[in-house]
């Protein structure tokens, strides 16, 4: 078990530009140790292509990386984003079924970008292409990023309140499991699932309390109580029912460098929360600083 210091600040969600967050994954590590982070999670859209340079970032920065991924999951149309820390990132079935999530986000966006420019928005798939990553999983946020540069829209966040919204006529949608499924899959692979932000009413609709009870039940282990989209009244909600399903709370701040105003730090997790994750890992171990 690794040994912190009593006021390590833990900082459990954070983005590189392998999904939709705007710096590498060593830049993020490194922008964590200038924000006074002693640990942080790199958990990027369903792919684990950041560990390696997280890994050598963090040892080189002094900086314990947590490797995880957020796997995208679907309840009953509603979007749920399950992360899964620590797993296998060999582990076949896991693989399988990012790969196929990632495939199928890409197509979708295909046919969102064609449905967008048919009605005049300046945007072509390949400028899509140029705004990710050589190897990123591809999301609505690369396309906001286009309408950004055009000057249709003056951030991501009111690309997604307008046009890339799910109520959207341009919206199309995009194979995901569902999280109880997702739940025992992460736990098959050696990984500990803690749900992200389950009450961001101000993202559209939220799940139902009998479903994260359903997800403990597969073997959830925790619940993102802390997060910018949670105003008081959801964060107390989340941390009731993490209590009552007798479910680890964590705080994190969903860091995607300049894609969001997020900050690293901005909300953290308790020491006892990061040990009660490791506790439970038997997927791969630490990054970075040992």
């Amino acid at each position: 078990m690794v040994t912190l210091a009593p006021a390590a600040r833990i900082d459990l969600h954070t983005h590189s530009w392998c999904s939709d967050g705007t710096e590498a994954p060593g830049v993020v590590v490194a922008q964590a140790a200038k924000a006074g982070l002693d640990v942080i999670g790199l958990t990027d859209h369903d792919v684990v292509s950041g560990w390696a340079q997280a890994d050598a970032a963090g040892r080189e920065q002094g900086v314990l990386v947590v490797p995880g991924i957020e796997v995208s999951c679907n309840w009953r149309g509603i979007s749920v984003h399950l992360l899964a820390y620590l797993p296998d990132p060999h582990d076949e079935p896991l693989l399988a079924e990012l790969s196929a999530s990632r495939s199928s986000r890409d197509t979708r966006l295909q046919r969102m970008v064609k449905l967008l420019a048919a009605d005049g928005y300046p945007i072509t798939y390949d400028e899509v292409l140029e705004m990710a990553a050589a190897q990123a999983s591809l999301g609505r946020p690369h396309i906001a990023d286009v309408l950004v540069r055009h000057g249709v829209f003056p951030s991501r966040d009111e690309a997604f309140a307008d046009v890339l919204s799910s109520d959207s006529r341009y919206y199309v949608a995009h194979h995901a499991p569902d999280p109880v499924h997702a739940t025992e899959m992460i736990v098959a692979a050696g990984g500990v699932p803690v749900i992200a932000h389950p009450f961001a009413s101000k993202r559209g609709k939220v799940v139902s309390d009998d479903l994260l009870a359903d997800m403990a039940d597969a073997g959830m282990v925790g619940v993102e109580v802390d997060h910018r989209d949670h105003g008081p009244s959801e964060r107390a909600h989340a941390a009731a029912l993490a209590d009552r399903l007798r479910l680890v709370q964590t705080g994190s701040s969903d860091y995607h460098g300049a894609g969001k105003p997020n900050r690293l730090g901005e909300n953290t997790t308790r020491i006892a929360s990061l040990e009660a994750i490791l506790e439970r890992a038997t997927g791969t171990g630490l990054l970075g600083a040992h």
